[in-house]
């Protein structure tokens, strides 16, 4: 009886078809669900037809339905956003504020509010609104 001798080769590939399978539906599903992550505050904001304004890492001060005011989605009275407001701009004097309000709010609240942002020392204020 004859044996034979078997030499065992190692596969030196790696098969990565099966993990570029799986990243591209990972990818897939996190693409689609991201801008449904971001939860804010619900404000129906007024159309315009005019070309709107890129929010960035800035301050935004967003005023509901119900009036309520939120300084970056955290709610606050309106005299302690005077305060706040007046603090921020100590530390940064080239600050902009965002003012987003819900399109139900009385024009006088919305002035009273950029009222209160105005005395607190900062005059660059941008209202958000939707385009049409």
């Amino acid at each position: 009886m004859e044996l034979r001798r078997r030499t065992i080769r190692t596969l030196s590939e790696i098969n990565i078809t099966n993990l570029v399978d799986v990243m591209t539906v990972l990818l897939v599903i996190f693409m689609l669900t991201a801008p449904l992550m971001k939860h804010g505050i619900d404000v129906d904001l007024p159309q315009v037809s005019s070309k709107g304004i890129e929010l960035r890492d800035e301050f935004v001060v967003t005023v509901d339905r119900e009036e309520r005011i939120y300084l970056n989605e955290q709610l606050i009275s309106l005299d302690s956003l005077e305060k706040r407001l007046q603090e921020i701009y100590a530390v940064r004097p080239d600050i902009t504020i965002f003012l987003k309000a819900d399109k139900r709010v009385p024009y006088g609240s919305v002035v009273r509010i950029m009222g209160r942002v105005r005395r607190a020392g900062i005059e660059r204020l941008g209202m958000v609104t939707e385009p049409e």
